[in-house]
């Protein structure tokens, strides 16, 4: 019965679950109509390592319209404002702010992002992490994307690091596993609930993030990217994509470091519920780890129910390990690496329990 359900719910994922393992869309670089004014803005806290990077690429973007980039240091305890102060900044397009103390209530990174925005004032707003890198055509064809599709915010999941043994193995993973809680193709219909995006570059119009009452609305989310699709949805259009024009580079060089970056918010997307834990836990291992074990130790039809489910759950992760140069040979490993994400998502809930709650950057937030 169980390696019939396996089965079955491949069937389900690979048919009807928003063609989620396409890996997609992705957009070409492209010029916009025109080029409305955009300021970027960027909270960092403690980004000495990646802050150079990511503020030069963003200085050096090739767009024809007004651009201006708003640095908000959220109370680094390094040398992020100097690094960027500190860049060549030829047109002047850069402003650093140093953020006031967080109100209580706020997620720090929610409370950069309202002062950024509150200082800049043009009607389109690249929101960006301190440890992206953006090739020099990547804002003029998120504005393109804007304008053609009629949405009032795009976002696109960036490349990630991948490049330590850890990320190689671990990396394609997390980004299909997101796929597959959000597939992209019901985020951009207008007719599907399900809301997404991803913190890394979302362009949101003004006017849309007064609509939903700014950021004050999702103020203590956690999980703010997908707090933000969600509210901006509920009375416009979202686009979700990937992108190769961006790339994060934050390094996790080894399994702790995926480990801590899973665990910091995992349990919070499962809304702190036990229920929502096992049922998480128990679907996980119905659906990735039943079947390699009907492959293996099964008999007759059970084996090869197993053995089919195990072969769909390969092919489904293929689009996303070519994505990340990774060879096709992983894929039928997804199993083992399902189980990693398991029992980090399950660390993450004996945090909470043990009362550690979320840190990020030294900064401790009550789950």
């Amino acid at each position: 019965m169980i390696a019939a359900l396996c089965l079955l719910a491949w069937a389900w994922l690979l048919a009807l679950h928003g063609r989620f393992w396409r890996s997609g869309p992705e957009l070409p670089p492209a010029r916009p109509e025109d080029a409305p004014p955009v300021a970027i803005v960027v909270p960092a806290r403690d980004e000495a390592e990646t802050i150079g990077r990511s503020i030069a690429g963003l200085l050096a973007q090739d767009y024809a319209g007004a651009l201006r980039v708003v640095l908000v240091d959220d109370g680094s305890t390094d040398a992020t404002a100097a690094i960027a102060a500190a860049l060549p900044d030829p047109l002047g397009r850069l402003t650093i702010l140093a953020a006031a103390p967080r109100p209580p209530g706020w997620a720090g990174k929610l409370w950069a992002l309202q002062q950024g925005v509150a200082a800049a004032e043009a009607g389109l707003v690249l929101l960006t992490d301190a440890d992206i890198e953006h090739d020099r055509a990547h804002v003029g064809t998120l504005v393109a994307q804007l304008q053609s599709s009629g949405a009032d915010m795009v976002s696109e999941m960036v490349r990630l690091h991948c490049r330590s043994w850890a990320e190689r193995a671990l990396v394609p993973a997390f980004v299909y596993f997101f796929q597959l809680l959000y597939p992209f193709a019901w985020v951009n219909d207008t007719q599907a609930a399900t809301a997404a995006a991803a913190g890394g570059t979302i362009l949101i119009r003004r006017a849309a993030l007064a609509r939903i009452g700014g950021f004050a609305a999702i103020k203590g989310a956690l999980i703010d990217d997908c707090a933000l699709a969600a509210r901006v949805k509920r009375g416009g259009r979202i686009w979700l994509g990937h992108t190769r024009l961006a790339r994060s580079i934050r390094r996790y060089p080894g399994l702790g470091d995926i480990w801590r970056m899973v665990a910091r918010s995992a349990y919070v997307q499962l809304r702190r519920s036990p229920l929502w834990l096992a049922a998480s836990t128990l679907g996980l291992a119905l659906v990735f780890l039943a079947p390699p074990l009907y492959a293996l130790f099964g008999h007759g039809w059970q084996r090869a129910a197993g053995a089919l489910a195990w072969a769909a759950m390969a092919l489904s992760f293929v689009p996303t390990l070519s994505r990340y140069g990774r060879e096709w040979l992983w894929a039928p490993l997804l199993p083992a690496i399902t189980c990693f994400y398991m029992a980090a998502t399950i660390g993450s809930a004996l945090d909470h329990y043990r009362g550690r709650g979320v840190v990020w950057k030294a900064r401790a937030y009550e789950l």
